[in-house]
């Protein structure tokens, strides 16, 4: 058995939200990390590509930035959002804030993905012990000679070799770190897996400039939603005034898809059919749609997330999550967070650290895979469903009345730090019931409060199934 650091030097590969959070958390700890990320550095190069979705920052996520005392650093990077906007097709067809619960927390905080892992940055690199090299490309892993090789994107793509003696892959979704520990636990005979279930959707970004003054064009204190039936579009606010809007839609078939809109006139009729309160807001809508990258979505489930003492898989590198439930950033952050934890509870014993990480973390990760799945079809479709209205007007009702006993299966997810398993699993009962309980009600008025409130009761305190 070994502790960290007996075998060698720290690294991290991949300098993104999951690797610089866990520098940070290593870095406080004492520990001396080299993290390398493929990238250029976001602090001095505005002009390194990528996209990204904006993130929202759930309770997950506070908690772990809790641990480094960022909050407060963080709070004028973001707009809070208390809810839903829904638009529908239109013009004058937007909802009132649909309020994500009833208490006063129950709010998401949207952030820019690279002012946030700036943030993150800063934070390791503060703690005195953190050393960041960027564009350094991960190429192999020898883990018989504990060296990793990088080829240097500052000097040509040269390759070179660094020693280690743990390597912690937060590489992303393609993660090499990945690859090299899959390769070499079949050798050996031990489970290995991955799992890559691509969507059929894709999705581009647009922005939804500021008014000249500065102003936002849209209520910013909500998450706003045009859904579809088999497609949509949201809006998330920036604290500089704009949105960044994301188009989710079928890759390929007949209208609409990406491949049917595709020509300055199908654009200008799809966004004037489907969105044209969007068409008044943003008048390069065209332009804009024409020159955005187009972005793959997916699920990817790994099997065996570590190689002994010497690797483990953290954030998207062991499971990359769509994007439906606001949760690949908070589910990233709580499983280095974790991560962190197990290492901390075995400090002599890496691997069985290691070990039990997958173990306890895996069906978490596997659980919220499968609810933003589900949550993307309740997005683009069912939001303005009136079955959904009213059973989601009677779930705020029964977690004001309940609290202890009833939030719904999102509140759980995005407001509690219920383990995600647990989450689903209370989710699904409480949803039958729901249903049970509005079955033949045309208003909430007319679900019978006394009966709901024993058969809510009937289930047991949140607390039983881990609700803090």
């Amino acid at each position: 058995m070994s502790a960290l650091g007996d075998n060698g030097p720290l690294v991290i590969v991949g300098g993104g939200i999951a690797g610089a959070y866990l520098a940070a958390m290593l870095g406080r700890r004492g520990h001396q990390v080299a993290m390398f990320d493929s990238r250029p550095d976001p602090r001095t190069d505005t002009h390194g590509g990528g996209r990204s979705i904006n993130l929202a920052i759930a309770e997950r996520g506070l908690l772990a930035l809790r641990q480094l005392d960022l909050v407060d650093e963080i709070t004028p990077l973001v707009v809070p959002m208390a809810g839903r906007i829904v638009h529908d097709a239109e013009r004058s067809g937007v909802s009132g804030l649909q309020p994500y619960g009833t208490l006063d927390d129950e709010v998401l905080w949207s952030v820019d993905r690279t002012a946030f892992t700036v943030a993150l940055l800063n934070a390791a690199e503060s703690t005195g012990n953190v050393e960041t090299y960027f564009r350094q490309r991960c190429r192999d892993i020898d883990f018989e000679l504990g060296l990793l090789t990088l080829a240097d994107g500052t000097q040509d793509e040269l390759w070179h070799q660094v020693p280690f003696g743990t390597v912690f892959g937060a590489d992303g979704v393609a993660s090499i770190v990945r690859s090299e520990i899959a390769e070499h636990r079949q050798a050996e005979g031990l489970p290995a897996q991955v799992r890559r279930d691509m969507l059929s959707h894709r999705y581009v970004e647009l922005e939804i400039a500021a008014d000249i003054d500065g102003a936002f064009k849209l209520d910013p204190n909500g998450l706003h939603i045009w859904p579809r039936n088999d497609f949509m579009l949201i809006a998330l606010p920036n604290p500089t005034g704009d949105f960044t809007a994301t188009l989710f839609m079928a890759a390929a078939g007949n209208a609409p898809s990406f491949d049917a809109v595709s020509a300055s006139a199908e654009i200008a009729a799809f966004f004037g059919e489907y969105f044209p309160d969007l068409n008044e807001l943003v008048p390069d809508l065209v332009e804009q749609y024409i020159d955005a990258p187009l972005g793959r979505l997916g699920t990817i489930r790994t099997t065996g997330w570590s190689y002994g003492d010497q690797a483990v898989l953290v954030g998207d590198s062991a499971h990359g999550i769509v994007p439906f439930h606001g949760q690949g950033m908070n589910l990233a952050l709580e499983s280095a967070m974790t991560l962190v934890d197990e290492l901390e509870a075995q400090p002599d014993d890496i691997a069985g650290a290691f070990a039990s990480f997958e173990r306890n973390r895996r069906p978490n990760a596997d659980a919220i895979a499968d609810m933003a799945l589900e949550n993307y079809v309740e997005m683009r479709d069912k939001v303005n469903n009136a079955d959904y209205i009213i059973k989601r007007q009677l779930a705020l009702i029964l977690t004001e009345q309940l609290p202890q006993y009833f939030r719904p299966r999102y509140n759980l997810v995005m407001f509690s730090s219920m383990p995600y398993a647990l989450a689903e699993q209370r989710g699904d009962v409480q949803d039958a019931l729901l249903a049970d309980l509005v079955e033949g009600c045309s208003t909430v008025a007319e679900v019978d409060m006394a009966v709901a409130a024993d058969r809510v009761i009937a289930l047991g305190p949140l607390a039983d199934v881990g609700a803090e």
